[in-house]
């Protein structure tokens, strides 16, 4: 399993969760990019950016129950799910703009969250697959040491 597919299941496990975001376009992403022709590239590069983005912040909204990041999270999975080029993913995202500028306000997180929220902001800059790869990498290394205890008192 690759890193990207491995972090979509570790951020994504409630059922409903798997059954809404997790869908064939989010889990067949990282395929459809290495397989893709020289002209597809960069829109399969976006669809993997936006499952990589999509996975950091439902892991950032589970940490600190974070409103912001939900609604930014449904953002990215619309325009994952809706968008056939890359055009169409920017003006998806960019009528949401607003929600992106509130994404850092009254956000207190912990040291993971803050660790997930670099990730999300070097994700947002990535212009490599490569790049996205060891993002996902990384990620997952996070992930895997999560502590959601805080968030269950």
């Amino acid at each position: 399993m690759t890193p990207y597919e491995q972090l979509l299941h570790l951020a994504f496990t409630a059922p409903n969760d798997v059954k809404y975001y997790l869908t064939p376009t989010t889990l067949q992403a990282y395929d459809q990019l290495r397989i893709a022709k020289p002209a597809e590239r960069p829109f399969r590069f976006e669809q993997v950016r936006l499952g990589v983005a999509m996975s950091l912040l439902k892991l950032v909204s589970e940490l600190g129950d974070h409103d912001e990041s939900r609604q930014v999270l449904d953002v990215l999975h619309r325009a994952l799910s809706e968008a056939r080029s890359p055009e169409a993913i920017d003006r998806i995202v960019g009528r949401e703009a607003k929600l992106f500028d509130r994404l850092y306000e009254n956000l207190y997180v912990n040291e993971q969250g803050e660790e997930l929220l670099n990730l999300f902001g070097r994700t947002l800059d990535a212009d490599a697959p490569e790049l996205l790869e060891d993002i996902a990498q990384e990620a997952v290394d996070v992930a895997r040491t999560l502590d959601f205890s805080d968030n269950e008192e």
